[in-house]
């Protein structure tokens, strides 16, 4: 039987808000990767927020200073897909957390080409985001990349027929 007390209503309502507010940050991460909009990706992150890639053979700093570097490395890749799955969103994970800090856990698959539109290095693994209200909403405090896999060109490609 559903809990019609008006107050419980009203934090549930809350709840699934956040979720959907954290859930559309973790999206709009992957979109300013992929577009290579770099000021878009600086604007998720709260101050101070931090980035991680040096699983996947990148660098940590400030977001500011990983923008850059992803702009550079990235430019190698005229084709970028991030693929984020399985979002796993826990609020309150903090100690004496008030509501306003969450933690994800999401999979990844990376598809990207050098050249035309046929992916050509795909990699995979997890993200960690910890997620922090602001008074502009939800922000990004800290993304931690954790490359698990990569295939990168097969050097024996089939000789073109002529």
């Amino acid at each position: 039987m559903p809990n019609t007390e008006p107050m419980t209503q009203r934090v549930e309502l809350a709840t699934v808000r956040d979720r959907l507010a954290v859930d559309e940050l973790i999206t709009d991460y992957a979109v300013a990767v992929d577009d290579g909009d770099w000021q878009a990706y600086r604007g998720l992150f709260a101050p101070r927020g931090r980035a991680d890639y040096r699983s996947a053979g990148g660098i940590e700093g400030e977001a500011a200073a990983v923008a850059a570097w992803l702009a550079e490395s990235l430019g190698l890749f005229p084709m970028r897909q991030h693929l984020i799955v399985n979002r796993r969103v826990r609020f309150g994970i903090w100690e004496q957390d008030t509501g306003d800090t969450a933690e994800v856990q999401a999979d990844y698959v990376n598809p990207m080409a050098t050249s035309g539109t046929a992916p050509d290095f795909v990699c995979g693994g997890r993200y960690s985001f910890a997620v922090l209200r602001t008074a502009d909403g939800w922000r990004l405090s800290e993304v931690v990349v954790r490359e698990k896999w990569r295939r990168l060109p097969d050097p024996r490609r089939a000789p073109v027929i002529h």
